[in-house]
């Protein structure tokens, strides 16, 4: 049976009721191997602590990246990726890698 990848964003802000906080979707995607993180609708500074220490360690390979064209452009989204402080491979993956290999698109 083919495994199908499913998306998850986490929102760590006051209002955030039918989505998972960081800690619980980080918890989620760790547990299954088809579960990944997105990170559409948030800029990259607004990127909780928790997701952002997730990206740089073991979950380098389950967060993808996303913008929620139109309402936040791309170049705003990408604008703060290099203030977070990922090495080379874990930036690789998180803005390409990861969707490329996900979706079958390498």
């Amino acid at each position: 049976m083919p495994r199908i990848p499913y998306s998850i964003r986490c929102d760590d802000g006051p209002k955030a009721r039918s989505r998972p906080r960081s800690d619980e979707a980080i918890a989620v995607a760790t547990k299954h191997e088809n579960v990944y993180i997105d990170t559409s609708a948030y800029t990259a500074r607004r990127y909780p602590p928790a997701l952002v220490d997730y990206m740089r360690g073991h979950g380098r390979a389950k967060v993808l990246f996303g913008t929620n064209y139109p309402m936040i452009m791309p170049d705003k989204c990408l604008a703060d990726v290099d203030d977070l402080g990922l090495d080379a491979e874990a930036r690789d993956l998180f803005l390409a890698g990861n969707a490329q290999r996900v979706f079958g698109l390498t």
